[in-house]
């Protein structure tokens, strides 16, 4: 089978999938954080979702990413040897998946391990109140794991994660001002409602112009220039 004709086989399973979800092209583009141009171009076999977007859709869908590169009219036993080296793609980029979730729970447990330690220093020392550094953990955890994904270009995550760091740095100082300064300072949790509410829209605005598009439009405009 040529590259263009998976396209269209691609193409042709994604729509067929959606409409028996009853989602439209933009109901599936909100689910899957693209827009629906790249749901169109996909079903018309113009383009075709990486590997991880290609995971995600066959999740929605409850079927395989074997099921998303058959052929429906072909017989169990003809597949192609690309999909083949597909589903062999998917098969490491899963397994690569779950070994980045593994060393994110590693570094999750080693910022709380070192919370631990430094709650036991200062206790065995004599300091009061020296739990608070748990506190510190929660903001500190949410800076590592966003540092990870960001690293591995995955910001799926990320809009939650940066709440959990600024409500846990927030949370943190008002613990440190309590307990320090005997104050109750609740008034400092209300920095966080414009705080979240730019974060809710920061991330609305690339919601509604994905990277991916960008990066499509750019290339088109490169090969315009040539």
């Amino acid at each position: 089978m040529t590259d263009e004709a998976l396209k269209y086989q691609i193409g042709a399973n994604i729509a067929l999938l959606r409409k028996k979800q009853g989602l439209t092209q933009a109901g599936l583009a909100e689910k899957l954080n693209y827009s629906d141009k790249a749901i169109s171009k996909w079903e018309r076999g113009e383009s075709v979702p990486d590997v991880m977007t290609m995971v995600a859709l066959a999740r929605e869908f409850d079927v395989t990413v074997d099921d998303l590169l058959a052929d429906q009219d072909a017989l169990p036993a003809q597949t192609g040897p690309v999909q083949n080296a597909m589903s062999q793609v998917v098969q490491k980029t899963l397994k690569r998946k779950a070994d980045k979730r593994i060393i994110v729970c590693l570094s999750s447990v080693l910022v709380w391990f070192v919370a631990l330690l430094i709650y036991v220093i200062l206790a065995s020392i004599g300091i009061t109140k020296s739990w608070l550094s748990f506190f510190l953990a929660i903001p500190a955890n949410a800076v590592v794991i966003i540092s990870l994904r960001s690293a591995w270009r995955d910001f799926r995550s990320n809009q939650w994660l940066i709440s959990v760091l600024m409500w846990g740095a927030i949370l943190s100082l008002f613990m440190f001002l309590l307990m320090l300064l005997e104050r109750n300072v609740w008034r400092i949790f209300l920095l966080g409602v414009p705080g979240q509410l730019a974060i809710l829209l920061w991330f609305r605005m690339f919601r509604t112009a994905p990277v991916h598009e960008v990066e499509d439009g750019q290339e088109n405009a490169e090969k315009a220039d040539l």
